[in-house]
């Protein structure tokens, strides 16, 4: 009986371990991605600044500060381009983060309230690219 008891033992370790370092390496390869989307971001490069915030997202870690960083960076990008008339660059964001969230979502589905956000914007903005007024009165 010792026998098993140090073989479960010796397996429950390795697993917390493999876990650990899994998780660990997830959280380093998402703040390496946020810093290429804040680095794309200062030298005025969208598209690699949507693809660095998006990314750092699908790297999802529970408990990470960096996913609702780079969800808010994603959001400011939406609506920066928004403010400047360029609705394809905003549905570009807005549909990134949107579905950023939907890429990670599995038994527990984080960012809804992001989800339920960009909906809204992209519902406005597609409406506002035919020619109607969205419901937001844009």
């Amino acid at each position: 009986m010792d026998k098993v008891k140090t073989i479960a033992i010796n397996v429950a370790v390795v697993v917390a371990i493999s876990l650990a370092l899994l998780w660990g390496n997830t959280l380093y390869r998402q703040y390496v991605q946020f810093d290429k989307g804040e680095k794309a971001l200062l030298a005025g490069d969208f598209t690699a600044a949507v693809a660095g915030y998006e990314a750092a997202i699908h790297m999802y870690t529970p408990g990470s500060s960096v996913v609702p960083r780079a969800a808010q960076k994603l959001w400011d990008l939406g609506q920066m381009a928004e403010g400047r008339h360029d609705t394809a660059r905003a549905l570009i964001a807005y549909r990134a983060l949107r579905s950023s969230f939907y890429a990670v979502a599995g038994s527990y589905a984080p960012g809804q309230d992001w989800i339920a956000r960009c909906d809204a914007r992209i519902a406005d903005l597609v409406l506002q690219q035919k020619g109607r007024p969205g419901p937001s009165g844009n």
